[in-house]
């Protein structure tokens, strides 16, 4: 089976009055994968937890989640791109970086991982009956040798700052550092005693986010720190206060 006939079979919510299969067997180890340039390769371990074999196809992609698995330029190569796991049974995978390929020395750079898990066909065919297929994407950071500073030093001297567009609030974070921060939440503390909590994902290196507010606010309205979880090499939430910036 190819790679684009996998793909047709999407992750989708749909209202229908008909049967439809929609349980992911397939677990991940990991919620994010490190990749130190100093390393040959990196491995993860997929597990089928359900009660029948599972196809898996898996492929990287740089950010666009609508990117075919032929159609992508990464320079990275997974190992198997596709294999079917029994239950009860697991997968490693493993990833291999392209040292010929162009990436940022200087900073850490982010790809996506793919797993798609496909169950098989019911052994009675169904009439009006729906297969759905359930895609997870995991980041992986790939970090270039001897890069300055620490992820935790990168999250821990971001810049927080809140700004006017027209009518729109936006709070803007500066990361200086040479890692990627992910966000788990990001909260604005009101002089009321309440917080506005703000949408938020990731800052890349050496450059600026904004998150847009859901309400417009002034220096009057807000105290002068901002609060916000984030998410460290290990998957866990980090908890940090720091000064808002008018």
């Amino acid at each position: 089976m190819s790679c684009r006939l996998l793909l047709r079979v999407f992750s989708c919510a749909v209202f229908l009055w008909w049967s439809i299969s929609a349980q992911a067997s397939i677990v991940i180890d990991a919620t994010r994968l490190i990749y130190s340039a100093k390393e040959r390769e990196v491995s993860l371990r997929l597990s089928n937890q359900g009660q029948k074999a599972a196809l898996v196809q898996t492929w990287m992609d740089d950010g666009n989640p609508d990117a075919k698995p032929d159609d992508v330029d990464v320079p990275f190569v997974v190992m198997p791109p596709m294999a079917r796991i029994n239950p009860d049974k697991g997968q490693s995978l493993r990833i291999a970086y392209s040292s010929s390929s162009s990436v940022p020395k200087d900073r850490e750079s982010v790809f996506w991982l793919n797993v798609l898990d496909v169950p098989p066909m019911p052994s009675v065919q169904l009439s009006n009956h729906m297969q759905l297929a359930f895609r997870t994407r995991i980041k992986l950071f790939f970090r270039p040798v001897d890069l300055p500073g620490s992820a935790t030093e990168s999250a821990e001297t971001l810049r927080w700052s809140l700004l006017k567009y027209g009518t729109r609030s936006v709070l803007q974070v500066r990361n200086d550092g040479a890692f990627h921060v992910s966000f788990n939440s990001v909260e604005v503390i009101l002089k009321d005693g309440r917080s506005l909590k703000v949408k938020s994902q990731m800052v890349a290196p050496k450059t600026s986010a904004d998150f847009v507010l859901e309400q417009a606010l002034s220096a009057s309205d807000v105290e002068a720190s901002v609060i916000y979880e984030w998410i460290n090499d290990y998957g866990s939430n980090v908890r940090r206060e720091a000064k808002l910036q008018f």
